[in-house]
């Protein structure tokens, strides 16, 4: 699909920045356009379009309530937002169609899907929007004469319910799609084949290429690599990803779930990135050789360098939900402090140098439920940072990284703990942006505040009848 998106935008024919598609529309049928954008928990929000509507709204963008950035995952107004709110009036705000996300849903085959960007009073990109954060922050490595690629890799449960039960039973002993602890079974994969290929299949057609698919240790749970791509369309391909897998499944009768952490007696569920810099052709990858600290190229000890240094500061981007922090445990394959190894799988960084073409990091921090946004310009800017600054990279850990070890910063433990490192970050603040920092620590003190006032199961059987 990325070539068929890139040829509608070559082809002559037709006036301002549409051409080409209403000839692409046809021919494929289309007949309605679903579009959207996401917000800062990485949901999707979005609408269908009429035609007439679409290329109107292509030429000059439309209207769409910024109450996306004024609400929680759940839909509930914030009470600190600055950005809008009761005293703004909710108003709409422009969103522009990236003309250049054009896709068909496979499962929807007669309606073209597009990611929409947010436009500020000015006209100008939405500072507190995820995707224009990451827009400038390849725009700053374009600036350095670097090309970021990278690729995200997903866990996730599958379960034999509807939102109807989930909700019905309190979101316990429900039915994962199969019992027992099978990684990298053949045998679980074949039991579940159609469901598999209609996932691998309407993926790909979908503009979402899996490279590797596999069971993963646990009932249930997958693991997808996508293929890696330019940092933009990588995180636009993670996002869509989350958004089409839902789908996928909920048409199979299932419900797929991307929380880091949904069974306390289970493993999380990851959401690594691995991450490269290239020359502005593309074609040398930069990590590759020595000449470095410990024997890495100069600027992959320099790139490792900063995301070690900036780790803690940025932890709220990166696991930026109550229950992120639940998967970072000793001796659970998520790290618990800022630590590097070369392949070491107990660190939050793993440098992995098969060949000159394939050398990168793995930034094993990030869980399922990231908003690869955030995720990817919080990694992506620190490891820039560390180009530009050159801080000492560390030792590396051999062995087990969860083992204390002297001058290793451990990571914050809760939502808490992180916003309040964000908040007081004067790095994130000149990387990022400080109207996105302000408003995304409100954000996350918001989220902090709902599960400080909440009354846990665990709490009613611990005290309930015992105090």
């Amino acid at each position: 699909m990325a070539r068929s998106v890139r040829e509608v935008r070559r082809r002559p024919g037709g006036a301002g920045p549409a051409r080409g598609l209403r000839a692409e529309f046809a021919r494929r049928g289309i007949r309605q356009v679903k579009l959207g954008g996401f917000d800062v928990d990485g949901v999707f929000r979005g609408k269908y379009l009429s035609l007439d509507k679409f290329w109107g709204a292509a030429e000059g963008g439309f209207g769409f309530c910024d109450v996306v950035f004024g609400w929680d995952v759940g839909d509930e107004l914030y009470d600190n937002s600055t950005v809008t709110g009761w005293h703004t009036g909710y108003p709409d705000t422009l969103a522009r169609i990236d003309l250049s996300t054009f896709r068909v849903i496979p499962w929807e085959p007669d309606t073209a899907a597009f990611i929409v960007d947010f436009a500020d009073a000015s006209g100008g990109p939405l500072a507190v929007s995820p995707r224009q954060l990451l827009q400038r922050v390849e725009a700053r490595a374009r600036e350095m004469k670097l090309r970021v690629k990278c690729g995200a890799e997903y866990e996730f449960f599958l379960f034999r319910e509807t939102p109807a039960t989930l909700r019905q039973k309190g979101f316990r002993n429900l039915t994962t799609l199969s019992p027992g602890m099978f990684g990298y079974s053949w045998v679980r994969t074949s039991e579940s084949a159609a469901l598999v290929h209609a996932l691998l299949d309407g993926l790909r057609d979908f503009g979402i290429p899996i490279e590797g698919f596999h069971t993963e240790t646990g009932p249930g749970v997958f693991e997808a690599a996508i293929g890696y791509d330019d940092l933009l369309p990588a995180a636009d391909k993670a996002a869509l990803f989350k958004t089409a897998v839902k789908e996928i499944a909920a048409r199979h009768g299932l419900v797929a779930c991307f929380m880091a952490k949904w069974n306390a007696e289970l493993p999380g569920c990851s959401g690594h990135l691995h991450q490269s810099i290239w020359d502005p052709s593309g074609e040398r990858n930069l990590f590759a050789g020595g000449g470095g600290a410990h024997g890495l190229s100069a600027p992959l000890a320099a790139y490792v360098a900063g995301q070690v240094a900036l780790l803690p500061e940025l932890t709220a981007l990166v696991w930026p939900t109550v229950n992120s922090y639940k998967r970072s445990v000793p001796n659970t394959w998520a790290p618990v402090a800022a630590t590097w190894g070369v392949e070491n799988r107990t660190c939050a960084l793993r440098v992995i140098r098969p060949g000159p073409k394939s050398t990168r990091i793995e930034f094993r921090m990030s869980g399922a439920d990231m908003n690869p946004y955030l995720a990817m310009a919080a990694s992506v800017a620190a490891g820039l940072y560390g180009l530009q600054k050159r801080p000492a990279l560390p030792e590396p850990v051999s062995g087990n990284a969860y083992e204390p070890r002297a001058g290793t910063r451990p990571l914050p433990r809760d939502l808490g703990e992180a916003t309040a490192l964000l908040r007081e970050s004067r790095a994130a603040r000149e990387l990022l942006g400080a109207e996105f920092v302000d408003h995304y620590c409100r954000t996350r003190a918001w989220e902090w505040r709902k599960y400080e006032r909440a009354v846990t199961d665990w709490e009613l059987a611990r005290y309930f009848e015992a105090v």
